[in-house]
């Protein structure tokens, strides 16, 4: 795991700096979809990513998010590449994104590495190795009162078309809450439920490569991950729900209510 801990380290401060480079100044934008961005930077940051993945474990699948995806040569592992997530806030120049990067094998995700390039916070977790935040250890807070909770959300690429199912579980969390924030990467979201910094976080139809080493630096720091009913989390799952704990099954009462 050594190797793998050296080579991500390496490969993600890289893209990380390709991308701190860009920020804040204008670049080429293409869209996906009606309000989904993908941008020069994306594809710059998850070429390094995934070249240096290649070469390094060149048996391991690699699905990442721009299409740079390749077959390995029969290893059970898989690598989950976001080279940026929160594309939309970079093209306006929010400065809340991040690099996620992950490591599955045997079908569980056994390494995780979310990192913000602005703030230069590297969290990382190891399956069985607890999390750590620019390598000191971090755990979830210790709230056990909804209403002292601060959480985030996120919404779908396709919310203007379907906002249906999305409001009303909004407004029931307001309501029972101190509040949300919507920030707009849900891998770092994940990372701040890890830390501490919110009290939960819940989000319907995420991708594998959005949250795979953010449920990893969750459950490492003491967290915990469902899905909005509180049955076991897949990371190929439409909805999730990350808590500390102390919280969750209240959450999953105003979340199915």
């Amino acid at each position: 795991m050594e190797k793998t801990r050296v080579v991500v380290r390496e490969t993600v401060l890289e893209a990380g700096e390709a991308i701190r480079r860009k920020f804040g100044k204008r670049v080429e934008i293409d869209f996906k979809g009606a309000i989904d961005l993908v941008t020069e930077v994306d594809r710059r940051s998850e070429e390094i990513i995934v070249s240096a993945l290649r070469k390094a474990f060149p048996r391991d699948d690699v699905l990442a998010e721009e299409g740079g995806s390749r077959r390995g040569g029969g290893s059970d592992r898989i690598w989950l590449v976001d080279p940026l997530d929160g594309t939309t806030n970079f093209a306006h120049g929010y400065p809340f994104i991040s690099i996620s990067v992950a490591l599955e094998a045997a079908g569980e995700i056994r390494y995780g590495v979310v990192y913000d390039p602005l703030r230069d916070e590297y969290f990382e977790a190891e399956k069985g190795g607890g999390s750590s935040l620019n390598g000191r250890p971090i755990r979830v807070s210790e709230a056990d009162d909804l209403r002292a909770c601060l959480f985030s959300t996120g919404f779908p690429y396709d919310i203007q078309e379907h906002p249906e199912g999305h409001m009303e579980p909004l407004v029931r969390i307001l309501m029972a809450s101190q509040g949300i924030r919507r920030d707009g990467s849900a891998a770092l979201d994940l990372c701040y439920v890890a830390c501490g910094r919110f009290d939960g976080f819940y989000e319907r139809k995420l991708a594998p490569w959005d949250t795979a080493a953010g449920v990893r630096i969750v459950e490492e720091a003491g967290g915990k991950v469902t899905s909005f009913g509180g049955g076991a989390y897949s990371i190929h799952d439409k909805e999730i729900l990350a808590t500390n704990g102390r919280i969750h099954e209240a959450a999953v009462k105003i979340l199915t209510a």
